[in-house]
């Protein structure tokens, strides 16, 4: 069974940083693509970023570039999204993902709020 464990986030003001973890177990992690999915307040799931099994292949959405960094280690089983310059508009609940697609299996995710 695929499980996803998202942990890390919490109350930020403006500018600071965060680092998310996602733990995952029931599938072999070294192999599969992984994504970071967001949904802010009364609004759908939008694309973050993924890497590819590996850690390379890595993409981000335009209004993280330069900001966010997704990064894992396979050792561990473990996706991070270190997250710096945060801003409001990043305020959401966080939720990785398994493979590429926005709807793919995810976790029950972790609040990030960005305010001063």
């Amino acid at each position: 069974e695929v499980q996803l464990v998202e942990s890390g986030g919490g109350l930020v003001q403006p500018g600071g940083s965060l680092r998310l973890s996602c733990a995952a177990s029931g599938f072999t992690f070294s192999t599969v693509a992984m994504s970071w999915v967001r949904q802010a307040p009364g609004k759908g799931l939008e694309w973050v970023s993924s890497t590819n099994g590996g850690g390379g292949g890595t993409s981000y959405s335009d209004s993280v570039k330069g900001r966010f960094t997704i990064s894992r280690d396979n050792a561990k089983n473990t996706l991070y999204l270190t997250m710096n310059s945060l801003k409001p508009e990043d305020t959401a609940v966080y939720y990785c993902v398994l493979g590429r697609v926005v709807t793919g299996p995810r976790g029950q995710g972790t609040q990030v709020t960005v305010s001063s």
